[in-house]
């Protein structure tokens, strides 16, 4: 552990030196080059010198080649157990898996060949050495190997938590993963004896020694003489290790460096971030972290341009006193205001316009001035956002004392804090109390030591960084297997959308079974989404094991996976079968990805017989009704049994159950009504959603969609309402008269806001994308990139429907009466 330490302490000396070097007969500071001729130099080119500083460069190499030797010791024991895991990998009894051992022992093999050969090279010379040795070509060489450091470093996180992972699923590789042995220096006492380190100890080495590395050069270029052939060779392998440190510098866990108490206690930070607490009814923004024996709870302190910034202690736990109450023996939750939905929308309409002026400032090369005011909106919007969207409550109880609640915006989070805090409390650890100076020494030692450095705001992003994907993800949960007994099992999908995790569809619960078959397919829209989690739970019918923080059920948490949504992956035509990994449980999925410019290409159906994809005016002719029969029929079933259902028109149908609805309205099945009668009603809104969605063009139309845009930014009150009546007044009567029933519709939905939780607002946001859209020739005029749909037209869009919501009672006849006209030329 000290080494670990010392090796993060040399990195960051190594990395302010760069190629400046200092003699220890100046002032501390002065910079001497070893271009220049300055006393120092001239004084070591003397023939006394010259000798003592090769007899320097011997001691140097010396003791890090004793030093390789250790390092090649620790590969060759990390490298032991890959062989006979690999061999058990093919059969019928694995240990691991062949994709979970290339995971976990990635480019181990490439770094040990690499110092092999070097130290085979380099021991030679050292053991025959005499003043004409030279070995710059070998470190040299070595340099321009390190590309195989960068591989392992990208991969380095992913390795151990595979490891951890497999630890806990498998009892045999956890025993191999705890006692690895390590054999001795073969010219040292100890050269018969094996030391026990643990894989994940010796898998952080080779970041250990990257960084030792350097430090090896800059001594052997202090002791060679500037005219010696090695110079110019070290001085070159110095270059290419400085910059390929540069480049892995963030990628290095900053978690293993210790704290050291006064009392000489070491402690580690095993986890930080950003929560919402509430205290004293209001909602307060937290830096936690997590080490190895206490947690502390702490904010950023207020201090001016150019001071050293701290944090402020607000509260800690020790470990030992840390307990998570059941439902039974929590607190009821204190009242606390929470922004309503529309409150929550609108802040997204502002951050997407924010960020749409923000580029269009960059594009034309705007003020820099005007950019920076325009980035401090977006991050108070950014910030309101974050502090009040959360709303699942995360309690913890110090024994001693009183309770503390965050509220997270994530299961998925709250389940990795709680076994985070779980896992560290199965040690042995002894309750204390920190002094006011230790406390200070620990609240001190965060800022250097945090791994969350910015909140999770886009407007913290740097400009290079992925946007994250716009449009619409299908997913198809298939099945799980690895459940020890049969169980009632779901799974919840999330992904992140403005900086944060929110939980996005819900699978139907697959009761008593072991190994559940779902197969259900969602679309789930992303805003900017770059990770999709998927949590597997265990239904609890208990109705005395509810949660008083929100008066919810506590449903168990099985399992819970994460993979990063790949834009080359997800954006090919197919779809992509993958697998999550959960504590012994795997459960199976399929996705696709349909972009936002994508998703605006409405395709005509070919067959004119059906509904879906053939043009309304067509429909109603057909069917010689003023509105198609699968609107009405829709509409019908959700005012008969689904208007008071909680997110209603915004909760995910079952994508199957969909489709069969749209084959059965195409194929103008006489079983229309039984079946819709038997079907869950987010089905029956989804597929109402999808009919308006697969029109050949929106129901607003695609002629009048610029002047609806127009028309909605007018800023006088009369001259708005004059022009969007007037815009109603243009369009078809099929579509005019379908618009209006499905208005009312909205309106009735809207009512029973205080249940279903569906305001104007949040059904404008569900369904003015939908009705209201661009045309393919105006998306590609007018678009530059995905983030832009959304912020130009999204929002726009909902505005429109959200005024039409909000206007008084239209009627199709009074609407045509009024001959008043207003030119759509606005």
């Amino acid at each position: 552990m000290e080494e670990e330490e010392e090796a993060i302490g040399f990195l960051d000396r190594v990395l302010e030196d760069e190629d400046v070097f200092v003699s220890e007969e100046f002032e501390p500071g002065t910079p001497v080059s070893p271009e220049l001729d300055s006393p120092f130099l001239v004084a070591i080119k003397s023939e006394r010198e010259a000798g003592k500083g090769l007899e320097m460069r011997k001691l140097v190499l010396s003791g890090f080649l004793a030093s390789e030797e250790i390092y090649i010791n620790q590969l060759e024991a990390l490298l032991l157990p890959m062989k006979p895991l690999k061999a058990t990998a093919t059969t019928s009894q694995p240990v691991l898996t062949i994709q979970q051992i290339e995971t976990i022992f990635y480019k181990i093999q490439d770094i040990y060949e690499i110092h092999k050969e070097f130290y085979d090279s380099l021991c030679p010379k050292v053991q025959q050495w005499d003043s004409q040795v030279t070995m710059g070509h070998l470190f040299q060489k070595l340099a321009s190997q390190l590309g195989v450091y960068k591989a392992f470093v990208d991969n380095y996180k992913i390795a151990l938590e595979t490891a951890e992972k497999c630890s806990q699923s498998n009892n045999q590789f956890q025993k191999i993963s705890e006692e690895l042995k390590v054999k001795g220096p073969k010219d040292s006492k100890d050269s018969h004896s094996h030391t026990s380190v643990t894989m994940e100890a010796l898998l952080y080495k080779p970041i250990d020694r990257v960084t030792r590395s350097t430090l090896v050069l800059h001594d052997l270029l202090k002791h060679t003489p500037v005219d010696h052939p090695d110079y110019p060779l070290l001085q070159d392998a110095l270059r290419i290790s400085q910059n390929f440190l540069s480049s892995i510098n963030e990628d290095i866990d900053p978690r293993r460096t210790a704290v050291t108490t006064p009392k000489g206690e070491t402690r580690q930070l095993v986890k930080d971030g950003f929560l919402v607490e509430l205290s004293e009814g209001s909602r307060k923004l937290r830096h936690v972290f997590l080490f190895t024996d206490v947690l502390l709870c702490a904010k950023l302190k207020k201090t001016s341009v150019g001071k050293h910034q701290q944090y402020d202690c607000k509260w800690y736990i020790p470990l030992a006193d840390l307990v998570f109450p059941s439902p039974e023996e929590s607190e009821p939750s204190p009242q606390v205001h929470t922004f309503p939905d529309h409150e929550l929308e609108d802040m997204k309409m502002k951050i997407s316009a924010l960020k749409s002026e923000i580029q269009k400032e960059k594009a034309s090369k705007g003020q820099s001035r005007a950019i920076e005011r325009l980035k401090k909106k977006m991050f108070e919007n950014e910030f309101l956002l974050l502090l009040n969207s959360p709303t699942i409550p995360f309690r913890i109880h110090n024994r001693n004392g009183k309770s503390y609640l965050f509220l997270l915006s994530s299961d998925y989070e709250r389940s990795e804090w709680r076994e985070a805090i779980q896992k560290l409390q199965k040690k042995d650890l002894q309750a204390f109390v920190l002094s006011s100076v230790e406390l200070q020494v620990l609240t001190g030692s965060c800022f250097k030591l945090r791994t969350v450095h910015n909140i999770p705001v886009t407007s913290n992003k740097d400009d290079d960084e992925s946007p994250g994907l716009y449009g619409f993800l299908h997913v198809i949960v298939h099945s799980a297997k690895g459940f020890k007994q049969s169980a009632n099992l779901y799974c919840t999908l999330e992904v992140d959308s403005f900086g944060y995790f929110v939980s996005k569809a819900k699978t139907r619960v697959f009761r008593d079974t072991s190994e559940p078959q779902w197969n259900e397919e969602f679309e789930i829209e992303l805003e900017g989404s770059q990770s999709l989690r998927i949590l597997c739970y265990e239904k609890c019918y208990d109705k005395t094991k509810v949660n008083k923080d929100n008066n919810e059920i506590v449903d168990k948490i099985m399992g819970k996976g994460q993979i990063q949504l790949d834009p080359q992956t997800v954006q090919t035509k197919n779809w992509h079968m993958d697998v999550i990994e959960m504590n012994g449980i795997k459960v199976e999925f399929s996705m696709k990805f349909t972009s936002r410019d994508m998703s605006l290409k409405r395709t005509p159906s070919k067959k004119q017989t059906g509904v879906f994809g053939v043009k309304i005016s067509v429909v109603t002719k057909r069917e010689r009704s003023k509105v198609p029969y699968i609107v009405r029929q829709c509409v019908e079933e959700v005012e008969k049994r689904g208007i008071e259902e909680v997110g209603i028109y915004r909760i995910s149908g079952v994508a199957t159950d969909i489709q069969a609805l749209k084959a059965v309205f195409d194929a103008n099945n006489k079983d229309i009504l039984l079946m819709l009668s038997d079907m869950d009603i987010n089905a029956i809104a989804g597929t109402l959603k999808l009919y308006f969605r697969e029109l050949p063009e929106p129901l607003l139309t695609d002629r009048l969609y610029p002047a609806f845009m127009e028309g909605i930014a007018l800023s006088d009150p009369a001259a708005k309402e004059n022009c969007m009546m007037h815009l109603l007044r243009s369009l078809p009567d099929p579509n005019l008269i379908t618009f209006l029933f499905l208005l009312e519709h909205l309106k009735r939905v809207a009512e029973k806001e205080p249940i279903n939780k569906m305001s104007l607002h949040n059904l404008a946001t569900v369904f003015g994308p939908t009705l209201l859209r661009p045309s393919e020739v105006e998306s590609k005029t007018n678009i530059t990139s995905a983030s832009d749909i959304w912020s130009h037209d999204v929002m726009a869009q909902v505005q429109v429907l959200l005024y039409y919501l909000q206007h008084p009672p239209i009627s199709f006849a009074e609407l045509k009466r009024n001959t008043l006209y207003f030119s759509t030329d606005v």
